[in-house]
């Protein structure tokens, strides 16, 4: 089996001078066929990563810098990361650019609608309030409800237009860029999907489907359509 090769960005340096990733986005990709490999931040030659790759996946993680996106300074914007900024973004585009199947995850989404044009939301309960908790600091996740548009390659791939994921996010889009349609909302009007119709395969979700794949059939999918995509991108 010739199985595609699945770049996942991963985070920043930390504390202890490691890059980390949470194990479960290796474990969606290997259950789905894929073999991943990880992405630093701060690498420079990202579009000869294209060459070798034949699927991305950009993972979550700490927030994009409001400059990017003429966004306001906010208290609660944590963790920004210069290099991480400058080389997802660039990865975004650059998939774009070659039709190369990618799944943007919660910051993901957020990088995927700024490297396009769009623009954040930089503290979320300012806008829609706390009725449904998009971030529950007491617990590791928040679950709410996601309503898909019936007519999204998202809806086709979960074969339903309703869920619970699991969330843990502070930011969402604000206005979506031109060339992406919202597919997915949560009660309180936070966007949710994104997809990219002229692309081959560009998904983003707000919610982290890895943290439930390995027990919810439904959101392991959405990886399993990534490799999918991938492996035919790989045999074009």
């Amino acid at each position: 089996m010739n199985s595609p090769l699945i770049g996942i960005t991963t985070y920043g340096r930390n504390e202890y001078n490691a890059y980390t990733l949470p194990a479960e986005y290796v474990d969606a990709v290997r259950r789905a066929g894929g073999i991943p490999v990880l992405i630093p931040p701060g690498e420079a030659q990202v579009a000869e990563l294209l060459t070798h790759l034949d699927g991305f996946v950009l993972s979550g993680g700490p927030d994009l810098d409001p400059e990017h996106y003429d966004g306001l300074p906010h208290r609660m914007v944590y963790g920004i990361d210069p290099q991480r900024d400058e080389m997802e973004l660039a990865l975004v585009r650059l998939v774009v650019e070659h039709d190369q199947p990618t799944l943007c995850i919660c910051r993901g989404i957020q990088v995927m609608n700024v490297a396009l044009g769009g623009t954040l939301i930089e503290h979320l309960p300012d806008v829609v309030g706390e009725t449904i908790v998009h971030r529950d600091e007491r617990s590791i996740w928040a679950a709410h409800a996601v309503e898909i548009a019936a007519d999204s390659r998202l809806a086709a791939i979960f074969e339903t237009t309703q869920a619970v994921p699991n969330s843990w996010h502070h930011q969402a889009i604000r206005h979506a860029a031109k060339t992406l349609k919202v597919v997915a909302y949560a009660p309180d009007g936070t966007i949710e999907a994104v997809e990219k119709l002229d692309h081959r395969w560009l998904i983003g979700v707000q919610w982290h489907p890895e943290a439930t794949a390995m027990h919810d059939p439904v959101q392991q999918r959405l990886f399993d359509a990534l490799v999918a995509a991938a492996s035919l991108y790989k045999q074009r």
